[in-house]
């Protein structure tokens, strides 16, 4: 008899339940940045400020928090492939927002709604795709994680930039598109096998009580981690948020093409280390990902003053590698201190760190640029990262040493 243990051994070795998993990871994380290079163009469709559009973008986490306070958890309990249909459906709604709007407001909409999407569905997606593995040691699950989350993020903001660009309706024809993958998408995680042994199924069962959080034997394992998620997070964030207007300000380039490969080379930068580099340790890797942070920053600000586009390639390349090796080694970290049983709340703890440090900090930056200027503004925020980036060494070293 096929009993359920045996096939729940089954599930974990699924190689193509793995790939619905990562492709999932890959298409929510998409659509968090295809609106990056379409700022510009909405900006002077609906006549509003930097400070307004920079505040769309960070209006997702408003959706993160509801996500990750409310529904943390609930793959846990309802299993990952409902969750992931429901994110799925929850993201179609944001698109067809994006797709229609008519009007600032419903920019806003449209951005929780998908911060709702992108908080439950990462949670659940990298989960997800930690039980499918095997092994008792997540390091390649992690690395599978991570490398996907950053090609999504870099396919979704080329795409969309050359559309911009070349297609005709550039606020429009994007989220068509995206609209067409999403339900792509759910077809395949229709048909991937649960990994949640006996998923609840009806709905006052279900527990919303928020236990986003770490175990008390975990948490100061997860400082270190939780710090450099915030600061690789708010590099990332800036990128996506302020790189568009970074280049019409300081370099006098008006192309969503360009904006887009830039920010796409940040992350592509980032998925290329993470997937040559399977052997380096998760705290080795946090480590080096911050220590790389402040020379990132330094040529950041020197392509800015200078106002050189080959200058900020060559920053961007670093910047791309520092950010892929603190998300990483911070999500192995995470990973390996979460106990199974609570991993998707662990995690959402996690994410809850990486999307705060991908907002609210890009917000501040908009909100400094109109007082001091954008190279001020930068000069502060890059000084920020660095103490956090310093914070963080310290304590995992000081970890490191205790455990030996």
């Amino acid at each position: 008899m096929f009993t359920t243990r045996s096939w729940h051994q089954a599930t974990l070795g699924n190689p193509a339940s793995l790939c619905a998993a990562a492709v999932l990871l890959g298409v929510i994380y998409a659509g968090s940045t295809i609106v990056t290079p379409l700022y510009p163009l909405y900006q002077r469709t609906f006549g509003v400020s930097e400070v307004t559009i920079t505040l769309v973008y960070a209006t997702y986490v408003i959706g993160n928090l509801g996500a990750l306070f409310a529904f943390g958890r609930i793959s846990d309990q309802a299993g990952r492939r409902l969750v992931s249909l429901l994110v799925l459906a929850v993201g179609g709604v944001s698109t067809l927002l994006f797709l229609f709007a008519e009007h600032p407001a419903m920019l806003f909409i449209a951005r929780a709604a998908s911060g709702l999407a992108i908080g439950v569905g990462a949670a659940t997606a990298t989960a997800w795709i930690a039980d499918l593995h095997r092994s008792a040691d997540k390091a390649f699950a992690s690395r599978l994680a991570a490398a996907v989350n950053l090609i999504g993020l870099a396919v979704g903001v080329l795409v969309s930039g050359l559309l911009a660009q070349f297609a005709p309706q550039p606020l429009r024809t994007v989220y068509v598109i995206y609209a067409v993958l999403l339900l792509v998408t759910a077809a395949v995680v229709a048909r991937t096998r649960e990994t949640v042994e006996s998923p609840v199924r009806a709905s006052g069962q279900l527990s919303l009580k928020p236990r986003v959080g770490v175990p008390a034997n975990a948490r100061v394992a997860f400082i270190a981690p939780a710090v450099t998620a915030v600061a690789t997070f708010a590099l990332l964030g800036f990128y996506a948020a302020l790189a568009p207007n970074l280049l019409a300000s300081s370099m006098r380039m008006h192309s969503p093409a360009l904006s887009g490969a830039v920010v796409a080379e940040l992350f592509a930068a980032g998925a290329i280390a993470v997937v040559a580099t399977p052997m380096l340790a998760p705290k080795i890797t946090m480590f080096i990902g911050l220590w790389l942070l402040p020379p990132s920053l330094g040529l950041l600000l020197w392509a800015q003053i200078a106002g050189s586009l080959a200058l900020l390639i060559a920053a961007t390349a670093l910047c791309g590698i520092a950010t892929a090796f603190g998300f990483r080694g911070s999500l192995q970290e995470v990973n390996r201190i979460a106990p199974p049983e609570r991993r998707a709340e662990v995690l959402s703890a996690y994410l809850l760190c990486c999307y705060g440090g991908n907002s609210l900090p890009a917000v501040g930056v908009a909100l400094l640029s109109r007082q001091i200027g954008h190279l001020g503004a930068n000069v502060i925020f890059a000084a920020v990262l660095v103490v956090l980036a310093a914070i963080a060494l310290v304590i995992g070293a000081r970890q490191g040493q205790k455990a030996h």
